[in-house]
C-alpha cells in the first residue's frame, strides 16, 4: 500500500535564511554553480559546461564561476503565468524567476525547476495526474490526494517539488514539499527558497558556506 506518513518538516533557522530578492538569488546561484562543479558534475558534464580555459583552471584547483541557470524571466511573462494559474507567486519564487527562468542542475531525482511558463497545478500534469490517480485508488490516502490537488508543481524528475498556496506564512511564503512517489514521504519546507537551498545545506563534501 502506498501511504504517505506525516510530512517531515524542515523549519530550522539555517534553512530558512535563504534568498528572496532577484539579486540575492543571483548571488546564491552563482555560489551554487561553483559548488555544483566541485561536488556534483562528472567529467562529461564538466566538458559540456566549461570552455577549455575554464577546464584548465578547474583542473588546477582554481575557482571557476559558471552560470548554470537561464536568462531572467520578464515581469510580463511572470504575471501571465500567475494569471493563468489564478495566483500570485510567493516572494522567493518570484525572486528566483526574475533571476533565472528555470534551472536544470539539481540532483539525480529532480531534473530541474520549470520556467515560469511551465509551472502548473500538479493535478493537471500527466505525471501528477498518474500519481494522484494511484493514491486516490487506495483507501486511507484522502489527505494525500488533497495535497496533490491543491499544490503547484515547480520542479519534477522522479520526484516532485510542490508549493501549497493554501498554506501561507506571515512572510507571504507558501509551504513547499519535496515528494518522492516511490517512497511516499514528503518533506515540508517553509518556502521555495528553503527547499532549493536544502540539498546544498546538507552537502558536506565542501567546506564552503552558501548562505
Amino acid at each position: 500500500m502506498i501511504r504517505m506518513s506525516d510530512p517531515t518538516e524542515r523549519t530550522d533557522n539555517a534553512v530558512a535564511a535563504v534568498p528572496t530578492s532577484p539579486q540575492e538569488w543571483r548571488d546564491f546561484l552563482e555560489r551554487y554553480g561553483e559548488r555544483y562543479l566541485k561536488s556534483c558534475a562528472d567529467d562529461d558534464e564538466l566538458v559540456d559546461l566549461l570552455d577549455e580555459d575554464q577546464l584548465d583552471a578547474f583542473d588546477r584547483g582554481e575557482r571557476v564561476s559558471v552560470w548554470l541557470g537561464e536568462a531572467p524571466a520578464r515581469e510580463e511573462a511572470l504575471v501571465a503565468s500567475e494569471e493563468r494559474l489564478g495566483v500570485r507567486f510567493p516572494p522567493s519564487l518570484r525572486g528566483f524567476f526574475l533571476a533565472s527562468d528555470g534551472w536544470a542542475h539539481l540532483d539525480a531525482w529532480v531534473e530541474g525547476v520549470h520556467p515560469c511558463g511551465r509551472v502548473s497545478w500538479m493535478r493537471d500534469g500527466d505525471a501528477g495526474m498518474r500519481v494522484t490517480e494511484i493514491y486516490e485508488s487506495i483507501p486511507g490516502n484522502e489527505d494525500d490526494v488533497q495535497l496533490f490537488r491543491r499544490t503547484v508543481e515547480v520542479a519534477r524528475g522522479e520526484d516532485f517539488w510542490l508549493l501549497d498556496p493554501t498554506d501561507v506564512g506571515p512572510d507571504g511564503e507558501w509551504a513547499a514539499y519535496e515528494f518522492a512517489p516511490k517512497y511516499g514521504n514528503p518533506t515540508k519546507f517553509p518556502s521555495f527558497s528553503a527547499l532549493f537551498h536544502s540539498g546544498y545545506d546538507e552537502d558536506e563534501d565542501e567546506g564552503e558556506d552558501l548562505a
